[in-house]
């Protein structure tokens, strides 16, 4: 099974980037952590701070057959981007957007993802427990 995992601006700052929102990992680390919890599958890791380089790769996507599913973080632009939206609506495999924090619980600006509306579905607040259960759900999709 291959999986792309995307991430959006400001996540190649994990680690430094306030702490108390996102935790001590750094985007390594969960990369790490989802090759360790999932050695069965082939992971695609990718983080751009542009929005029209995330498009181009899901425009890939869209293209390919390489990939199974999709797991993705657009970070600031989950709540602002609908390029990146209309990019995810043309995207056929399972795609799971997911969170560090709580979008809901803080400020309301973040509580609407606009990605999430064209996602199967978004996993948000669990840390990097959220990444492990969006790979856990592109599989469930795959396989069933």
């Amino acid at each position: 099974m291959n999986i792309l995992v995307l991430n959006g601006p400001n996540l190649n700052m994990l680690g430094k980037r306030d702490p108390d929102q996102y935790g001590t990992a750094t985007l390594e680390q969960i990369e790490d952590t989802l090759k360790s919890a999932f050695d069965d599958v082939d992971f695609t890791f990718t983080q751009s701070n542009h929005e029209g380089e995330l498009v181009e790769v899901i425009h890939e996507l869209v293209r390919s057959s390489d990939y199974d599913g999709l797991v993705a973080n657009f970070g600031a632009y989950t709540h602002t981007s609908i390029a990146l939206r209309d990019a995810l609506s043309m995207v056929e495999v399972p795609k799971i957007e997911v969170h560090l924090s709580n979008i809901h619980a803080r400020e309301k600006f973040r509580s609407k993802s606009m990605t999430g509306e064209v996602c199967d579905g978004i996993i948000t607040g669990l840390g990097v427990d959220s990444y492990k259960l969006g790979v856990d759900a592109v599989i469930s999709s795959v396989r069933a």
